[in-house]
């Protein structure tokens, strides 16, 4: 057994306050940055220091899979397999990579290094994706053994554009915003407007505004707002919802590396609207360089003044908490986001209740993604009326998408809703790449539903996509060419969801595996002739039974894949031809 320096673990939990379970994920963290892993004395040190059962630490050591319990290797590389990523090729790479790890490995010529495949890494317009020690890498980058060793981390320039850039007006530049450049652009004048105000006004111009959640659930923001604001309790709180892990989206890593105060400022004002006095900013455990952009716009706002007691002299106090996730998808959802931060498994809730009366540590709770607060100090600052002139009457504001896949410039679109999605590929995204005829776009993520060629035209707002049976979700744009074949796009989906399932809930635990052992038939071309039938009824019992959104919707997009191509079933092998037809 390995007799390890505890005095870097002790130095940080005697700093580390409250000594709770709340601060498991993050005594973890530091562990396992210390040590490499987490070993079983310093597992067994957390435990006591926080007073948790061991048995109940290892279960969420277990749970998230950015920890390990074992030494790992020196350097740990990440390829990405999304729909986007193994288009571009990350098969190739990951294939590469681990032939010379192998080769190297048996005659001991290089330093330790482990190669691992991942889900997604919210790089989709940089595909094919690396993270290396964390850090973000083009796999295209890396085209050969040496390429590893001579890494220097980097920031990939993301293309932002679009006819609008109101949320992304301080994005695509390279470089984080800066406080001082935030301020000097109008920055945090939302908020000392709000400040003036009684919270109820803040409210009432965000329910006018038409504002609705932007990562899929499309809840009106004001109402939820209000709903928290009149429970009666001394703690309240408001979260950040930055784990985005959906495949093909990466609009919240862009606003956070590029222009978090935008965030910060809109937090701060949920805050004060619902009287809270504590916020979360919640960001997924592979933005590492998104929670690094994060935390040095914390502590700036704290040192400004905007953060912490007495803000502008107005006697209301507010701190924001930052928390790095642990590689879980299901922690995207709300209910399993408040188990993470309370230092448990993030397995879902039932609901009933709802966050609003009894959320984070069963107390009334406003919980809003990232994209959703970076509209609230352009909607104080703007006017409901002005934010409303943008889009359409049911559909308000801007929309940020996310285009990836068989585009000639995948990257960031801001547009008001309206616009179809013909326009936002050819006129934004350049068209389609190689000027292969288009076949499919999957809409909304792994979550969402295929758009077929007879629907280009449609608008992108709530109520068109509602009609064209399409999910706006989160706002995610994979295009998919003629020469693509959708059963290999079906197979990633389903072992994504088999993946990623949490094993809390049974119909979505079992359903997913069924669903995955019947798409590897379908993507042989071998399928069982009741197959098609079985899926469907599998899908339905995981639509209606599931306990959160995570198997309400595994099957959705391989759903609208059996309507619209139902020669994908065929016994027979299917040409690309046949595919795009």
């Amino acid at each position: 057994m390995i007799n390890h320096d505890l005095s870097p673990i002790n130095d940080y939990l005697v700093q580390l306050s409250p000594k709770t379970r709340t601060n498991l994920l993050p005594a973890l963290h530091a562990a396992q940055e210390f040590y490499g892993y987490i070993p079983q004395e310093i597992a067994s040190l957390i435990a006591k220091e926080l007073h948790v059962p061991l048995s109940e630490v290892f279960g969420v050591i277990d749970f998230y899979t950015l920890f390990h319990t074992k030494p790992v290797a020196k350097t740990v590389i990440h390829v990405c397999n999304d729909p986007a990523c193994s288009m571009a090729g990350s098969d190739s790479v990951f294939k590469m990579l681990t032939e010379k790890v192998l080769f190297y490995d048996q005659f001991k010529l290089q330093p330790n290094i482990s190669i691992e495949v991942a889900p997604c890494l919210g790089l989709c317009e940089h595909a094919p994706a690396t993270l290396i020690q964390g850090r973000s890498a083009k796999g295209k980058e890396l085209s050969n053994w040496n390429d590893i060793f001579t890494f220097k981390p980097n920031r990939p320039e993301t293309i932002v554009g679009g006819s609008l850039r109101l949320l992304t007006k301080n994005c695509g530049k390279g470089e984080t915003n800066s406080l001082s450049e935030y301020i000097k652009n109008g920055g945090y004048e939302a908020l000392k407007r709000v400040i003036q105000n009684h919270p109820g006004d803040t409210i009432d111009e965000i329910k006018k505004s038409g504002l609705v959640g932007r990562g899929g659930a499309a809840f009106p923001t004001g109402m939820k707002w209000e709903a928290a604001s009149k429970e009666e309790s001394d703690v309240k709180y408001v979260i950040c919802n930055g784990d985005e892990a959906e495949p093909g989206t990466f609009k919240d890593r862009v606003i956070m590396e590029d222009d978090p105060h935008l965030i910060i400022e809109g937090l701060i004002i949920a805050g004060y609207a619902i009287g809270a006095q504590k916020g979360y900013f919640y960001i997924r455990g592979e933005y590492l360089n998104a929670s690094n952009q994060v935390k040095i716009a914390l502590d700036e706002a704290k040192e400004a003044g905007f953060l912490g007691k007495d803000i502008f002299n107005s006697g209301f106090s507010f701190d924001i908490e930052l928390r790095r996730g642990a590689g879980a998808y299901v922690c995207g959802e709300e209910t399993a986001l408040f188990e993470s931060i309370e230092g448990k498994r993030g397995f879902p809730r039932i609901k009933p209740p709802f966050p609003v009366k009894s959320g984070l540590f069963g107390k009334p709770t406003v919980i809003n993604n990232v994209e959703t607060l970076a509209n609230i100090p352009i909607i104080i600052s703007l006017g409901a009326d002005t934010y409303r002139s943008f889009g359409t009457q049911n559909s308000p504001g801007p929309k940020l998408f996310c285009l990836s896949g068989d585009v000639k410039k995948p990257g960031l679109f801001e547009v008001p809703f309206g616009v179809t999605l013909r326009s936002v590929i050819e006129n934004l995204a350049g068209g389609m790449r190689d000027d292969i005829p288009y076949q499919a776009a999957l809409i909304g993520g792994a979550a969402g539903a295929f758009a077929s060629e007879d629907q280009l035209d449609t608008k992108l707002t709530f109520e068109d996509l509602r009609t064209a049976g399409l999910p706006l979700g989160s706002g995610v744009i994979t295009v998919f060419n003629r020469d693509r074949d959708l059963r290999s796009i079906a197979l990633k989906l389903a072992s994504f969801f088999a993946e990623e399932s949490c094993g809390k809930c049974f119909p979505c635990q079992i359903g997913t595996q069924r669903q995955l052992e019947i798409i590897k038939r379908v993507s042989m071309g071998l399928p069982d002739t009741q197959d098609r039938n079985r899926l469907l009824d599998l899908i339905a019992t995981m639509t209606d039974t599931s306990l959160c959104g995570l198997g309400q919707t595994a099957g959705s997009a391989i759903k609208s894949l059996l309507q619209k191509w139902p020669q994908l079933f065929s016994v027979h092998p299917i040409s690309s031809m046949e595919l795009g037809d």
